[in-house]
């Protein structure tokens, strides 16, 4: 095995074939000789020129392979991930997604269902009861058809 995980150098360029028939050519990011497991980046499938795919390729599974170009062996060490930001991120993709699904159960509306989202993004205090939204506590109450004139507040809060 030792000699497979001599061919990856960092940067090198491969191309390979699993035995499903896919085709996959990019830049070694990384090789994992225990598992097998060689980390290719490749352009963007949608071209953005800002953005990359990365694939995870199983070497036990791939039929054929060719390192079309040598890396050097002077490479830039990666940066450090950010596992605060990476974390934040994950959390607040997780959060807008549950916005989303408890808009969808209410069974109101696409407007309502928007507006919803919309109004949770901004205020932490924001749920559904039946078909009206509800804010903070019911200090504010938005009915449907969820235009202006449908929004209703307590004497004491200004809207």
């Amino acid at each position: 095995m030792a000699a497979v995980s001599d061919i990856f150098s960092l940067g090198s360029i491969v191309w390979c074939r699993t035995c499903y028939n896919a085709e996959f050519e990019g830049e070694v990011l990384a090789f994992d000789p225990p598992s097998k497991m060689l980390i290719l980046k490749s352009s963007a499938s949608n071209s953005n020129p800002k953005l990359n795919n990365v694939h995870f390729v199983n070497l036990s599974l791939v039929s054929e392979l060719q390192v079309k170009k040598e890396g050097n062996n002077y490479y830039e060490v990666p940066q450090s991930i950010n596992l605060q930001k990476l974390n934040t991120r994950m959390r607040n993709q997780v959060e807008e997604k549950r916005r989303k699904l408890h808009a969808i159960s209410a069974n109101v509306s696409t407007e309502g269902q928007s507006l919803f989202v919309a109004l949770s993004k901004m205020i932490k205090e924001v749920r559904w009861r039946n078909s009206d939204i509800v804010i903070w506590e019911q200090e504010v109450v938005i009915s449907p058809p969820y235009q202006l004139e449908n929004v209703r507040g307590n004497a004491g809060v200004t809207i």
